[in-house]
């Protein structure tokens, strides 16, 4: 049998496939939307539609993650390579019905990723006595978002065009998932992983369960509108490239060190307390450019959502696999199915009040409010931990 990897080297490999998953796969739209309007005369309406098509991706993964009995090997291998293939192909036409089909499809494997990567990491990690190392593996996301973030503000800068920013994306998410390669292939399971196909009897919800996919779902709601648009908002106040481009980066960097120093919050506060101060502060990012208009609002917005909604994903992910036991890649992917509803949700509602006269002043003060309650929630179900759970009446 082959010897399994060292812990580490579960911890980063995790890093860079969620680095491709999620920095490429589901956000590398976002700081090359401001391009792509600018070269390829891509108008808001359009970029929503491709938003919302890797929405509503990301959904449908998360949804068949529930029932898919692939090998962890094969989903995340096929997920990250599915990823390549797509962000290249972005540079490889401007028929926009195919934009919509790839960045579906992106957002169907980023979710498969992050479930599977997720188990398959989180698992071994605790099986080897580090499950600490889990901030290595979800700073991935925002070294991701920063990796894209910096490639398109240099390529920016260099005058490239939006086809070839996709090009050199792809390229990128091919090398780190060709050092994810050979780790993901290990043939040396741990007994709990090679038994997940066959789970000790049916899932059964309980409210505690419903409260955390619940939660994350309001989550979902809450991040997506400063995550989609900090770019775009950031353009309408300063025009020059050097400016507006650095948002992104610096939402991605603030997501990779935040989530490195939740490991160490969460020694203190627990999980759940990280994640009531986390929707707290992310409350204030989300709700500062509709309270005061401006370039440094947004940069609050970047610092403030940037630096919680990974730390929040990890969080969740953690509770998800302390809650469902060995049922734990099925409550992921309900909460993953959830933060994809509430994501859907958000741009939506962004278009329901622009159609109504309305700003999106309106969403942005909703989302914060919807923040604060999920944070009590959260921070009420801390004060419950550690008494019996009953399963709801069926």
């Amino acid at each position: 049998m082959e010897k399994p990897p060292r812990p580490l080297t579960v911890a980063l490999c995790g890093l860079a496939a969620l680095a491709v998953a999620m920095g490429i796969g589901r956000f590398a739209f976002t700081p090359l939307l401001p391009m792509m309007q600018g070269d390829l005369g891509l108008t808001v309406a359009q970029g929503g539609w491709l938003a919302s098509a890797n929405y509503a991706g990301y959904l449908a993964g998360a949804l068949s993650a529930v029932w898919l009995r692939a090998g962890s090997k094969l989903v995340i291998r096929g997920s990250l390579g599915l990823i390549v293939a797509v962000t290249v192909g972005m540079g490889l036409t401007h028929d926009f019905a195919a934009w919509i089909l790839l960045r579906a499809a992106a957002g169907v494997a980023s979710a498969w990723a992050l479930v599977f990567v997720s188990g398959w990491c989180l698992e071994r990690l605790a099986h080897s006595g580090h499950p600490a190392y889990g901030s290595i593996v979800y700073a991935g996301v925002g070294a991701g978002m920063a990796l894209a973030g910096g490639l398109c503000l240099v390529l920016m800068q260099s005058g490239a065009t939006s086809p070839h920013a996709w090009q050199v994306l792809g390229t990128s998410a091919l090398a780190l998932t060709a050092l994810t390669w050979p780790v993901f292939g290990k043939r040396a399971e741990i007994h709990a992983d090679a038994g997940s196909s066959v789970q000790p009897g049916p899932f059964r919800w309980t409210r505690d369960s419903v409260l955390i996919v619940t939660c994350y779902g309001v989550f979902g709601f809450g991040y997506i509108i400063p995550a989609t648009f900090v770019p775009a908002m950031a353009k309408q106040v300063v025009s020059d490239p050097a400016v507006f481009g650095l948002s992104w980066p610096l939402f991605g960097l603030a997501a990779m060190v935040s989530t490195l120093a939740a490991g160490w919050f969460g020694r203190a506060l627990g999980n759940r307390g990280v994640w009531m101060v986390s929707s707290l502060v992310m409350a204030v990012g989300v709700a500062a450019p509709a309270v005061s208009p401006g370039m440094t609002a947004i940069m609050v917005a970047a610092v403030c959502v940037g630096a919680t909604f990974v730390v929040v994903t990890m969080v969740g992910m953690q509770e998800a696999r302390k809650v469902g036991g060995a049922h734990s890649r099925t409550l992921m992917a309900a909460m993953t199915a959830s933060f994809a509803a509430g994501q859907i949700a958000g741009p939506l509602a962004v278009s329901w009040f622009a159609r109504s006269g309305g700003s999106m002043d309106a969403v942005l003060i909703s989302a914060a409010v919807l923040l604060v309650g999920s944070a009590a929630a959260i921070g009420f179900s801390t004060l419950k931990e550690g008494k019996p759970v009953e399963a709801l009446p069926e």
